[in-house]
C-alpha cells in the first residue's frame, strides 16, 4: 500500500507521514509548501502541487499511478477560523475546490479509499455535553462550512464513484512528537500563546464572559501524535470495511482556554501574565468530543493527556543550542 498524503509537509501531515513510515507503509506527499516544510518529510517523495489550481488534476493522476497509490489522507486545507470569516470565498476555493480537484484525480486513477481531515467546527455551538457524530451539524464560521461541504462531497462521490471515505472530525490539535515536527504557525490557542511567551509578550485570551465554568471557551485538546495514529486506524478500518462515514477524534475531556494559558505561562515561568480581550467572531462557547464511536469501530483512543500535549508543544519550540539568532 502506498498512501498519498496531501498537505503532508504541514504540521499534522508530517506527523501522519512519520506514523505511516513507522508501520512500513510507503508514502508520497503532495504539498504546495505554502505552510509546510520540505525538511519535515525529508525521506519521502514530494510532489509540489496547489490543489486549488484546476490544472493540478493531471499531475495528481500521474503521481497516483506512478507511485501505486491505493489510499489518500487528505489534509491540505486552510484552517484559521478568523481568516475564514474575513475571506470566505477564498476559503471555499481552497478547501472545497481543492477537494473537488483531488476527487476528480482519484476517480481517474481509480483510487477509492480516502481519509478526510474534517473538523469539530462542523458542529458549531454544541453546549457543555460531549457531542457525538449524530449531533446536528450547524457550523458558525466559513471554515466549518467548508469542512461540512467536504464531507457531503465525499458522500456523493461514494454513491456515484464507489469512493470509500471516512471523515475524521478533529477537535483541537496541538503538541509535537519531536522538535523537528513542531507547529510553527500561530493560528491556534496553543501556538499563539507559546509564540507570545517566547517573544516576552503577554498571551491573549479572547472572551471571558462565555457561559462556561470560568467564562472562557472550553475545548477538547488532543495530542497530534494521537491524531496521527487515528489516521492509521482509519486506513485500516477502510481496508477492513469497519470505518463509518464520520468519526470524532478527541479525548472526550474539555479544558478551558484559561486553563491552557495558565499551564503554558507556568511552563514559561510567567504565571498570570495573560491579558483578556473581547470575543472573536465565530468562536462557540464549548465543543467537546464524544469518542465512543471511534473506540468501538476502530479500536482507537487517545493515549496522551492535555499536560503531555502542552509540555511537548512548549519543549518543541525551545531555542536550539547553537542555532543562529540573526
Amino acid at each position: 500500500m502506498t498512501v498519498m498524503v496531501t498537505g503532508g509537509a504541514g504540521y499534522i501531515g508530517a506527523h501522519v507521514v512519520a506514523a505511516l513510515a513507522a508501520t512500513g507503509r510507503s508514502v508520497v506527499v503532495v504539498d504546495d509548501l505554502s505552510s509546510g516544510r520540505r525538511d519535515a518529510v525529508p525521506e519521502v517523495p514530494l510532489v509540489r502541487l496547489d490543489l486549488a489550481d484546476p490544472g493540478c488534476v493531471p499531475a495528481l493522476v500521474t503521481a497516483a499511478q506512478e507511485h501505486g497509490v491505493t489510499a489518500v489522507v487528505h489534509l491540505a486545507a486552510k484552517k484559521r477560523v478568523d481568516e475564514s470569516v474575513a475571506r470566505p470565498l477564498w476559503y471555499a476555493e481552497q478547501n472545497v475546490g481543492g477537494l473537488v480537484h483531488l476527487l476528480h484525480a482519484l476517480v481517474q486513477a481509480q483510487v477509492q479509499r480516502v481519509v478526510f481531515s474534517s473538523s469539530a467546527a462542523v458542529y458549531g455551538s454544541t453546549g457543555p455535553d460531549p457531542v457525538d457524530e449524530r449531533h446536528p451539524t450547524d457550523p458558525v464560521n466559513p471554515y466549518g462550512r467548508t469542512k461540512l461541504v467536504g464531507e457531503w462531497l465525499l458522500q456523493d462521490a461514494a454513491q456515484a464513484h464507489g469512493v470509500r471515505a471516512v471523515a475524521l472530525r478533529y477537535f483541537n490539535v496541538a503538541g509535537a512528537l519531536r522538535p523537528q515536527l513542531a507547529d510553527h504557525g500561530t493560528g491556534n490557542l496553543v501556538t499563539a500563546t507559546i509564540a507570545a511567551l517566547r517573544r516576552g509578550d503577554a498571551p491573549v485570551i479572547y472572551g471571558t464572559d462565555y457561559d462556561t465554568s470560568d467564562g472562557t471557551c472550553v475545548r477538547d485538546f488532543v495530542h497530534v501524535q494521537d491524531v496521527a495514529e487515528a489516521h492509521l486506524a482509519a486506513l485500516d478500518g477502510l481496508e477492513a470495511g469497519t470505518a463509518p462515514d464520520v468519526l470524532n477524534v478527541g479525548t472526550g475531556h474539555g479544558t478551558s482556554v484559561s486553563q491552557v494559558v495558565e499551564r503554558l505561562t507556568a511552563l514559561a515561568g510567567r504565571p498570570g501574565s495573560a491579558r483578556a480581550l473581547g470575543r472573536r467572531a465565530g468562536d462557540p462557547p464549548s465543543v467537546v468530543a464524544d469518542v465512543d464511536a471511534i473506540a468501538t469501530r476502530l479500536g482507537w483512543r487517545a493515549r496522551y493527556d492535555v499536560d503531555d500535549m502542552l509540555t511537548s508543544a512548549w519543549a518543541a519550540t525551545a531555542p536550539q543550542v547553537g542555532a543562529r539568532t540573526s
